[in-house]
């Protein structure tokens, strides 16, 4: 699985989530609650949506890490290898 659908996954995820995010304009550098109102209840929605979008498990302690786009992508990219 390459980036790009990583990203694609999880701005879906996030629009489902927060409907109200214009996704285009998201800076993958930083945070999501930096960039709009996402409090806790949406990031763990967010986790969890996009672990099930992507099937593969994300657990519990490395969700911080899937606190910005960018962080997404380091993440996801080496267990999705070869997906």
């Amino acid at each position: 699985m390459s980036d790009d659908d990583i990203k694609k996954a999880a701005l879906a995820v996030l629009a489902e989530i927060a409907p109200e995010i214009k996704t285009d304009e998201i800076d993958p550098e930083v945070n999501f609650r930096d960039q709009f109102d996402f409090d806790s209840m949406d990031f763990l929605n967010f986790a969890l949506g996009l672990g099930k979008c992507l099937r593969v498990e994300i657990p519990e302690p490395d969700y911080p890490k899937l606190s910005s786009l960018r962080g997404c992508i380091a993440y996801l990219a080496p267990k999705l290898a070869g997906n």
